[in-house]
């Protein structure tokens, strides 16, 4: 019988030594919503699910997270009990959590001193901080105050500025928090001279991309702003903006500018594919400054099986050289697609403003000179001496892919015998283009384009000035450009008007992925239109380097072939 009475207590207490080992501890916490149960869920995340046991140093650990957390809070008589449930060996800590009442701020004395004291981004700040009187206690709300008061004022160049007093005080038994707040602003200092050094550009060509003036009130994002300016010519590899708090005098903040040269040329290639064009090759050579003026000259080259072509553009900067130059551009296109064979040569001057309303205004006047086959019966050679006039404006927000946005675009191009052409006609050009977004996971798109030539026959006007219908950017149910008027034929001979249009949904589907649904409608014609609809689903994927695009369209009114797929790397305004 002893023998028996030990041999089960050695294999009780050989049990009670195993079952620790394999027994396990989980937390359950109850009691808490809102912001009170996610801080005390970050708290509690800080302990390693390892360490979770019964022993009473980890509850007190336990119990002091919890009450932390719910201090930050400004709940600071909390009530915390910790109960055991075990089931098979395992233990499951049930913590009964009641916050208790709010600790309410009984006294805010928050004062700014000096210039900043009737700013209102400083009174802004103080009125939404949520540390007025009645409110209730928030520890991260009053760090989050004081760090804001510092950082607005090296923003808006209160250099001298001082946080003096910072005190927040609580009275646990009665529920009661006090705090105290000064900040002397001191004064604000403005702009002061404005230093270049590395530059190879004149100093007035540069001074014209100052988007601030000397005495000014210093702001650090127009800083920003003047370091985007100096980025966008081109003309510098590396750029530095800065002001100069070391050298502050009678009220002013003088700015250092620092920069170095871009290499003078630029080589870049590039391998794309479209389904419209099909695979190309681009070749392009930049030289990003020519002179001590600005001058540049970029050289674009793209080969294609149907669309080879090869462009210079020469740019003259003027006073505002962002916005105000000229550009004189030459360039060969040949085409042979669609029943269009065409050899065109372009040499053209434009003259850019950006308006005051945000609208671009570009003034040109180009020579054409045309050699073609269009269709089975027309071929011709057309010289033409064309001014145009066109405005667009863009306005955009949003990253890859813009939550908000919208594109406006109309051009009018006219050629006479007068002028030196060899046929007379006028070509309008419109385009109008809407992105909208509703929430995170909306989004719409919405796109008008038309066109007319006003001549007295269709073989007046060069194939490169008539219309075709049809690819990725239009009626994507049907191939490029496929869409237009016929000749005895049977083949594509061009349209003198032109209108399509597009209505597209698009859903998030995950992440920066998106699924879309469309729906296209618009015909290209001489004497009267002949509607065609088409309709799809597509994939949008905001990658790193851009908004791509996958679509599979339907041509609704097309007898054959009716199924395209399109795939497009570009931004869609």
């Amino acid at each position: 019988m002893n023998k028996t009475v030990l041999r089960s207590g050695f294999i009780v207490a050989a049990l009670m030594a195993i079952s620790p080992a394999n027994a396990k501890t989980s937390l359950e916490v109850k009691g808490l919503k809102g912001s009170l149960e996610k801080n005390v869920e970050a708290y509690i995340s800080a302990i390693p699910k390892g360490d979770y046991n019964t022993s009473l140093r980890f509850r007190e650990q336990l119990e002091g997270e919890i009450r932390n957390a719910l201090k930050a809070l400004g709940r600071y008589n909390p009530t915390i009990t910790i109960t055991e449930q075990r089931d098979d060996g395992d233990t499951l800590l049930l913590v009964e959590v009641a916050p208790g009442p709010k600790t309410i701020i009984a006294k805010s004395n928050i004062q700014i001193t000096g210039m900043a004291k009737d700013d209102p981004d400083f009174l802004s700040l103080v009125r939404n901080s949520g540390l007025g009187l009645g409110q209730t206690l928030n520890h991260g709300k009053y760090e989050s105050l004081k760090s804001s008061l510092s950082s607005l004022a090296l923003r808006k160049g209160y250099f001298d500025a001082e946080l003096v007093t910072s005190k927040m005080e609580v009275a646990p038994s009665l529920n009661e928090a006090f705090i105290i707040i000064d900040f002397a602003g001191g004064v604000r200092y403005n702009f002061g001279e404005t230093t270049f050094s590395g530059s190879q550009i004149d100093q007035d060509r540069l001074e014209s991309l100052l988007p601030y003036k000397e005495g000014e009130p210093y702001l650090a994002s127009t800083l920003g702003e003047f370091n985007q300016r100096l980025s966008n010519v081109g003309w510098f590899s590396s750029i530095f903006v800065g002001g100069d708090v070391n050298r502050l005098g009678d009220g002013e903040v003088p700015v250092n500018v620092v920069v170095t040269p871009q290499v003078r040329n630029l080589v870049e290639t590039g391998i794309g594919y479209s389904t419209d064009v099909g695979p190309r090759l681009k070749l392009n050579w930049r030289k990003p400054w020519l002179n001590s003026a600005g001058h540049s000259l970029n050289v674009k080259t793209e080969i294609s099986q149907s669309q080879p072509k090869i462009e210079a553009t020469y740019k003259i900067p003027l006073d505002d050289v962002l916005n105000d130059y000229y550009q004189v551009i030459g360039g060969i296109r040949y085409v042979d697609s669609h029943d269009t064979i065409s050899t065109e040569y372009n040499l053209g001057l434009e003259r850019h403003w950006r308006l005051e309303s945000g609208w671009k205004r570009i003034a040109s006047l180009r020579l054409l000179y045309e050699d073609y086959k269009q269709g089975a019966l027309e071929e011709g050679l057309l010289q033409m001496v064309i001014p145009g006039i066109s405005y667009d404006k863009t306005r955009i927000r949003g990253g890859a892919m813009p939550t908000w946005g919208d594109k406006q675009l109309i051009s009018i191009e006219y050629s006479d015998p007068v002028l030196g052409s060899d046929t007379q006609l006028a070509r309008f050009r419109g385009r109008s283009a809407w992105i909208r977004t509703l929430g995170e996971n909306h989004r719409g798109y919405f796109r008008v384009d038309g066109g007319a030539v006003i001549a007295d026959k269709i073989e007046d006007v060069p194939p490169s000035m008539r219309f075709f219908a049809g690819g990725d950017n239009s009626l994507r149910g049907y191939s490029y450009e496929s869409i237009a008027p016929k000749d005895q034929e049977g083949q594509l001979q061009g349209g003198r008007f032109m209108v399509t249009s597009t209505l597209e949904y698009q859903y998030r589907v995950y992440g920066d992925w998106w699924g879309a649904v469309f729906y296209d409608y618009g015909s290209s014609w001489n004497d009267s239109p002949d509607w065609l609809a088409g309709a799809g689903v597509g994939v949008r994927w905001a990658s790193p380097v851009g908004p791509v695009r996958l679509d599979f369209a339907w041509g609704l009114d097309k007898p054959t072939d009716k199924f395209q797929i399109h795939f497009v790397l570009g931004p869609e305004l």
